[in-house]
C-alpha cells in the first residue's frame, strides 16, 4: 500500500483551536466534542472557526481524549494537520523506493540520536558505510500557491538545521525534508518574515553542504499519499 491509511473519520465543524493541543468540534450529528490537536504550530490558515474538519476516534480507555484532528478543508484543497503523519509517510515512502532522491539505501532506522541533546528522524545507509541522516518537517502554510515553513518561530527547527550542518561537515549527507500536507503549493520559501532566525540558518546550512527535498502530498478522507516534487525559491 502506497501511502499513510488514515483511519475512519468523522466529519465536523470546528468551533474553536485553543491551547494549542486542543479543539471543540461540533460533529455532523451536532455533538460537540474536544478534540486533541497534533500540531504544535500556529497553524496559520489551517484553523478558521465554522470551517469543516474531520476526526479520528479512539477506543484506548487510557487515552484522555477520545478524538483527534486529522484534516482540515482549506478553500482549494484538503490538509493534513497531524504532525505525526509526515514522519511515517516519507519513512515508508524511502523503503517503497518513491523518492528518487533518497533511493538506494540498504537500511532505514527512524529516531536516529546523533548528539546527547539531538535526535533525528531517519538515518539511510548503505552496507558499504554511506550514511544519509533526514530531518523531517510537516508544512501546511501556504499562501497563493507559496508554501512557507515554519508557521511560528521554531527554535528546534533551528536546532536540527544546526546539526544536520555539523553531520555535512563531518563528510555524511544531510538532508532536510519539507512534506507539504496540502496540495495546492507550486514553490517553496523558508518563512523569514515568522522566523528570520531559522531561515537564516536553512540559507546557511545549503551552503554548508545540507541538501533541501520538498514534495507534496495527495489527500483525500482515507489516505495521504507521497506527491510530487516542489521547486524551492529564494535560497
Amino acid at each position: 500500500m502506497q501511502g499513510y491509511q488514515l483511519p475512519p473519520l468523522l466529519s465536523g465543524k470546528l468551533i474553536k483551536r485553543y491551547k494549542r493541543f486542543l479543539a471543540d468540534v461540533e460533529l455532523d450529528s451536532g455533538e460537540v466534542v474536544i478534540a486533541h490537536c497534533p500540531n504544535s504550530g500556529s497553524m496559520k490558515g489551517c484553523a478558521t472557526p465554522g470551517t469543516k474538519v474531520w476526526l479520528s476516534e479512539s477506543n484506548n480507555p487510557k487515552r484522555k481524549l477520545k478524538y483527534t484532528w486529522e484534516l482540515f478543508l482549506a478553500p482549494e484543497t484538503l490538509v493534513g494537520i497531524n504532525t505525526q503523519v509526515p514522519n511515517k509517510l516519507v519513512k515508508q515512502s524511502i523503503e517503497q523506493g518513491l523518492i528518487k532522491e533518497l533511493s538506494g539505501y540498504d537500511k532505514v532506522r527512524a529516531e536516529v540520536k546523533t548528539s546527547e541533546h539531538t535526535r533525528l528522524d531517519l538515518l539511510l545507509e548503505k552496507d558499504s558505510g554511506e550514511k544519509c541522516y533526514v530531518e523531517i518537517k510537516s508544512c501546511t502554510l501556504v499562501e497563493d500557491g507559496l508554501a512557507m515553513f515554519p508557521d511560528a518561530v521554531t527554535t528546534r527547527g533551528q536546532k536540527h538545521l544546526d546539526e544536520l550542518s555539523h553531520l555535512a561537515s563531518l563528510g555524511n549527507r544531510s538532508v532536510i525534508f519539507y512534506l507539504i500536507q496540502r496540495m495546492d503549493a507550486h514553490r517553496f520559501t523558508p518563512a523569514d518574515i515568522i522566523d528570520p532566525a531559522y531561515a537564516e540558518k536553512l540559507k546557511k546550512a545549503v551552503t554548508n553542504g545540507v541538501e533541501i527535498v520538498i514534495r507534496d502530498t495527495i489527500i483525500d478522507t482515507a489516505m495521504i499519499k507521497i506527491g510530487k516534487s516542489i521547486p524551492v525559491h529564494n535560497i
